[in-house]
């Protein structure tokens, strides 16, 4: 009989892990526990008032490459003055942990926590706040280039290559597949109006909701969870912060008007930073769609390890109707 079974997504003990984290940073007394098991796994690491967060990344959704390069960005985020969680380093100056796992080697990042607590409800000084460090973020990331390459945003990654991919998925909701190539069609019609040589372009986080940044008790922002970094058109970010308001606005748990005008306080906050092309503005709403195809991909990629508890036909029509909703509010075409 062999020793093990293969599996093609363990979860590592938190216990074992605790011992390894103890030793390799030399971090004792701490609690650890898992916290969110997901495309990624994560584990919170406490000691009274002290945390840490310790990413288990998965291979197939992350190769070391790819890791290696969040981790620079990170540092170079980090000593710009950006409000980030950061990688920690081992007592040996390493930022990346490998694990002999059963389905092979997993990397994971013990990263700074970020103090404070995720805020739904934005008010005004948070929402001046958030637009003006993600343009101190982007003052940073559109001027760097990474040794190693991280995902692309661009038509080919979030609309066609999706649109190809996707296919069998729809097999039976043809209906619904021949919209997204309607309108996908549509979007790249509409970027041809657009002076898109005066776009800003560099590293975008690209799932810029407030699940992915705290503000703490004095108000001070830090971002996090860049799993999904990538290079492409900046307004990217302030696309994905705009799902926040639309989410919560067909939620029924805010105004239009009022979704309206928080958006623009803080778009005309990161303007005080760093100044957009009216083209730019107006290109939000269409690279909203290319956002939802984009993860729809994305479920289906990970069907096998993550998705496949939601991923049924009646949600795949859903998430389609909720790209219908988004272009019945914010496009024109």
């Amino acid at each position: 009989m062999q020793d093990f079974f293969p599996a093609q997504y363990s979860t590592l003990s938190a216990k074992a892990l605790k011992n390894y984290i103890a030793q390799a940073y030399n971090l004792k007394g701490f609690h650890c526990r898992l916290l969110i098991r997901n495309v990624s796994d994560t584990y919170i690491l406490e000691r009274d008032e002290e945390k840490y967060i310790f990413k288990i990344y998965r291979d197939s959704h992350r190769k070391l490459s790819e890791i290696e390069a969040e981790v620079e960005l990170l540092n170079i985020l980090k000593e710009n003055g950006n409000s980030v969680s950061y990688p920690i380093k081992d007592i040996y100056g390493k930022q990346i942990q490998q694990f002999n796992a059963i389905e092979g080697i997993r990397n994971g990042i013990l990263f700074s926590y970020a103090k404070g607590n995720v805020v739904l409800n934005l008010n005004d000084e948070q929402l001046k706040n958030i637009g003006k460090s993600t343009a101190k973020l982007h003052n940073t990331t559109s001027v760097i280039s990474l040794k190693n390459e991280r995902p692309q945003f661009n038509f080919q990654t979030t609309l066609f290559e999706p649109l190809k991919t996707l296919k069998p998925h729809f097999e039976e909701m043809q209906e619904e597949y021949q919209f997204l190539e309607e309108i996908s069609n549509k979007v790249v019609r509409k970027f041809k109006d657009f002076d898109t040589d005066k776009f800003s372009f560099g590293y975008c986080h690209y799932d810029l909701f407030p699940k992915n940044f705290h503000f703490d008790t004095n108000g001070k922002i830090t971002f996090f969870d860049f799993d999904f970094a990538g290079k492409g058109y900046l307004v990217n970010d302030l696309m994905s912060f705009l799902n926040h308001f639309f989410f919560h606005t067909i939620n029924n748990l805010i105004t239009i008007e009022q979704a309206e005008k928080d958006f623009k306080t803080c778009l005309n906050a990161y303007q005080q930073i760093r100044p957009l092309t009216f083209d730019e503005i107006e290109a939000i709403p269409y690279l909203g769609i290319t956002f939802h195809i984009f993860f729809l991909k994305f479920f289906y990629d990970n069907y096998d390890d993550w998705s496949n508890a939601f991923l049924t036909p009646r949600y795949t029509k859903h998430r389609v109707g909720l790209i219908k909703k988004w272009v019945e509010m914010y496009c024109k075409f």
